[in-house]
C-alpha cells in the first residue's frame, strides 16, 4: 500500500453512518462481537501464539501480548459492560431561550474519526473498537508488529459482525504496520479528529512531536507508594506487594516505594517475605540497601539516579527513604509521570495533604495503584490512562469520546 488515503476516505464515510446509529443498535453490535470472540477463541489463541512465540521471554511486553481463554472471556465481558453503559452522545447539556426568541442548546456529539496507535496490547484492539462503536465514533487502529497476527484476526471478527449487521465495516479499520503510514495518520488533520497513543514513552514522544492532529496522551506510569510513619505496616506491605507483583508489565504497577526512615527497617522486614517468592529485584538507596543486605535479601542492587523516575514494567522496583511527608511529596513531584500515586497512612491530616498536593490523574489512600483502570472504575474499559489535563484525565473511557456542539433554532432572527 503506497498510502492510506483510501482508509481515511472510508473512515470519513463510515463516520456519517455510525453517528446516527441508535443506542440499542450499538448495544446489539457489541453483544454480537462479544459472542464472536467467545465462539472463535481457539482461532484467536492460535493466531496470538504466532505473535507470542516470536517474542523472547525476557521482553516485558510478552505478558501484555498474551491472549488465553480467560483473557478472551474477560474481553467479552468488558464488551457487555460497555454495552449497558449510558450512551454518552446526543445528551442535552443545556437549553435556554434568549430574549430575541432564539432557542440555544448544547449537546454532546461523537468526536468523529479516532486514531489510536499502540504496541503489543491486543486487548486495546477490542476495547477501542467497542468504545468507539458505543459512542458513535469511527476508529483507525495502528497496532504494533509484535501483535500483527492477533490484531488481524480480532479486527476481521469485528468487521465481520459490522457487515452482518448491515453496517459499514470501515467503522473499524486496521492500519498496515509500515511505519510510514503512522506519519500519514498523524498528519491527516482533514480526516482524523483525534490521535491517542498508548504505549512506551518513546511512542508517546514520537506522536507528540510529529502529530498535526490533536493528541490525547495516555502516558507511561511511574507510580509511587509512600509508606508514612503512622501506617499499619502489614497493610502497607500487602499494598506494595500487590501493586508490584500482580501485573508488573502494566502502567499502574508500582515502580518506587517511598518510606519514612522512622519505620524503614520495620517495614522492609515485613515486605521481604512477600516479595521474595516473586524474586523481585530491588534497587535500594543507601539506608534501604543496608537493611536489605543485612537481612540477606538476594535480589538486591544499589540504586543509581536513573532508578528513580524509571518505569520498570517488570518484577523490579526502587526504594527511597525520606524524612517525612514534605520530603516524600518533593520526591514524587520530581519523578512522577502523573499517572497514579498512593499513600499508606493512619493520619487523616497527612492523607488529605497527599491527596490534594500530589499532581496525578489518580491518587490513593491506603489502596493499591493497580486499581487505575477503566473496568475497575466502572467505566467498562478504557483506551488508556490520560496523564494530561485537557479534555480527559485518568481512564480515557466512553464518557470522554464525545465533544460538544451548539444547536441554535430561530424563526428568522437576524443580528443588528
Amino acid at each position: 500500500m503506497d498510502n492510506i488515503n483510501e482508509i481515511l476516505h472510508q473512515a470519513t464515510k463510515a463516520s456519517a453512518i455510525i453517528k446516527t446509529l441508535k443506542a440499542e443498535d450499538k448495544q446489539a453490535v457489541l453483544e454480537q462481537i462479544a459472542q464472536a470472540l467467545t465462539l472463535n477463541a481457539e482461532d484467536i489463541i492460535a493466531q496470538n501464539k504466532l505473535d507470542v512465540d516470536k517474542m523472547p521471554d525476557t521482553d516485558s511486553k510478552k505478558d501484555r501480548l498474551l491472549l488465553n481463554h480467560q483473557r478472551i472471556k474477560q474481553l467479552a465481558s468488558s464488551l457487555r459492560e460497555i454495552a449497558v453503559l449510558q450512551d454518552p452522545s446526543h445528551k442535552l447539556l443545556s437549553s435556554k431561550t434568549l430574549a430575541n426568541g432564539l432557542l440555544v442548546q448544547k449537546k454532546t456529539v461523537p468526536l468523529g474519526v479516532v486514531g489510536v496507535i499502540y504496541e503489543a496490547r491486543p486487548n486495546v484492539t477490542v476495547d477501542v473498537a467497542a468504545l468507539c462503536i458505543r459512542s458513535g465514533n469511527v476508529c483507525i487502529l495502528r497496532g504494533g508488529s509484535d501483535a500483527y497476527y492477533t490484531n488481524i484476526v480480532l479486527v476481521n471478527l469485528i468487521r465481520g459482525v459490522l457487515k452482518n449487521y448491515n453496517l459499514d465495516e470501515n467503522i473499524v479499520q486496521l492500519l498496515p504496520i509500515d511505519r510510514k503510514h503512522v506519519f500519514e495518520l498523524l498528519t491527516a488533520y482533514k480526516y482524523v479528529d483525534i490521535i491517542i497513543p498508548r504505549g512506551s514513552q518513546t511512542l508517546i514522544d514520537f506522536v507528540r512531536q510529529n502529530a498535526k492532529v490533536p493528541v490525547i496522551e495516555t502516558g507511561a506510569g511511574v507510580c509511587h507508594t509512600y509508606v508514612e510513619a503512622t501506617a499499619n505496616l502489614a497493610i502497607a506491605a500487602n499494598i506494595v506487594c500487590n501493586a508490584k507483583v500482580t501485573r508488573p508489565s502494566v502502567c499502574n504497577s508500582l515502580d518506587t516505594v517511598v518510606v519514612d526512615k522512622q519505620v524503614l527497617q520495620q517495614f522492609l522486614l515485613q515486605l521481604i517475605p512477600l516479595l521474595l517468592p516473586y524474586e523481585v529485584e530491588i534497587f535500594a538507596d543507601e539506608p534501604s540497601y543496608a537493611i536489605l543486605q543485612a537481612a540477606n535479601y538476594p535480589f538486591l542492587q544499589m540504586a543509581v539516579a536513573d532508578d528513580f523516575g524509571r518505569e520498570f514494567l517488570a518484577l523490579k522496583c526502587s526504594i527511597k527513604a525520606v524524612n517525612g511527608l514534605d520530603e516524600a511529596l518533593a520526591h514524587i513531584s520530581n519523578y512522577s509521570s502523573k499517572h497514579s500515586e498512593a499513600i499508606v497512612s493512619a493520619s487523616e491530616e497527612k492523607i488529605n495533604r497527599f491527596l490534594n498536593e500530589v499532581d496525578a490523574a489518580a491518587v490513593y489512600a491506603n489502596a493499591s495503584t493497580r486499581f487505575t483502570d477503566g473496568g475497575e472504575f466502572g467505566l467498562g474499559a478504557e483506551i488508556g490512562i490520560s496523564t494530561q489535563k485537557l479534555h480527559a484525565r485518568g481512564p480515557f473511557a466512553l464518557e470522554k469520546l464525545v465533544t460538544e456542539k451548539w444547536f441554535i433554532t430561530g424563526t428568522g432572527q437576524v443580528r443588528g
